[in-house]
């Protein structure tokens, strides 16, 4: 990515390592505008990032879990941008995530939450800039190896993905005890592994730029995903599990915020399609290349979220 005024939009800044990212992105980038989507009064945060580099940061209000507000969102950026208010698009974060401690949460569009915001508005977002984005630009999902979904990945905590057709997992209903927190886990770890579906199907899809790529920080105690869990698994998560940071199987937060930024900057040179993990290229899951899951998870989610994409 050159040093010329660029605009880079991001989800997913507010807290944890995105908030570190973003701060990253505004020191070592601070020619760049910072576009942060969030539902969040980020008047606070706006005010730290731009303390960091001095660059133009600034929010466009967006509710994830809303596919209209999505849509809406992308407007507004894009009308900056055409009326010279913003400067070009050279980059896209999509780094959003939730996990519940169920699978039963829906959205206002009916969609089961964790899919809805994990997949589907992400996909929306990557739809509706794309035609507006600088070939040369890089888009980085933010994943999670969870979708491996063997112990070495999940420490035994959070269960492996369960594939079924895109339209049931879009849905509530898609595992078992829906109510329980393995079932929200289990919706997690899948939306993740359809995440890396969608992100090997842009790269053939648009052949010609932008840049995609899937970000995975790896295990990372002391962020605020499992804020929804229970008093139990969030202490462990915050006094507990850091201690694993001392060994190759979890991440700083400072140091995955740090890579996430790496990743989308262009810093980590990586082919469209890759799977950048932590701070270098590697191999996704072997399920995670399936030409036929690829192909159906794209045709799904553009039925499920057709009337929020741009016209052909």
């Amino acid at each position: 990515m050159t040093d010329a005024e660029h605009t880079i939009v991001m989800t997913g800044a507010s807290r944890g390592i995105g908030q570190i990212a973003a701060s990253s992105m505004c020191a070592l980038k601070p020619e760049a505008h910072l576009v942060l989507l969030s539902r969040n009064d980020s008047r606070d945060l706006v005010a730290k990032l731009q303390a960091v580099g001095g660059g133009a940061v600034s929010v466009v209000h967006t509710e994830l879990s809303s596919l209209q507000s999505v849509a809406d969102a992308t407007d507004a950026v894009l009308d900056r941008v055409r009326s010279g208010d913003l400067p070009p698009l050279r980059g896209l974060v999509c780094n959003a995530g939730v996990q519940h401690t169920n699978a039963l949460t829906e959205t206002v569009d009916g969609f089961e939450s964790t899919f809805a915001v994990n997949v589907l508005a992400h996909h929306v977002l990557v739809r509706r800039l794309h035609d507006h984005l600088h070939p040369h630009a890089r888009v980085v999902v933010t994943v999670s190896d969870t979708h491996f979904g063997d112990f070495r990945h999940n420490l035994g905590m959070v269960p492996g993905p369960r594939w079924q057709p895109v339209e049931a997992l879009a849905h509530v209903g898609a595992f078992a005890d829906l109510g329980n927190t393995a079932a929200g886990r289990t919706a997690y770890s899948t939306s993740k592994l359809a995440a890396i579906y969608l992100i090997h199907e842009y790269a053939r899809r648009f052949p010609t730029g932008p840049t995609l790529a899937g970000y995975n920080p790896g295990f990372v105690p002391g962020t605020d995903l499992a804020r929804d869990a229970s008093v139990a698994s969030r202490l462990a998560m915050r006094w507990i599990m850091p201690l694993l940071t001392i060994t190759p199987l979890a991440t700083t937060p400072s140091k995955a915020g740090g890579f996430l930024a790496d990743a989308a900057l262009g810093t980590v040179k990586a082919p469209s399609g890759a799977y950048i993990d932590r701070g270098q290229v590697a191999r996704s899951s072997p399920e995670s290349y399936d030409l036929q899951r690829e192909c159906k998870t794209w045709e799904a989610v553009e039925t499920l979220t057709a009337g929020f994409l741009p016209l052909p």
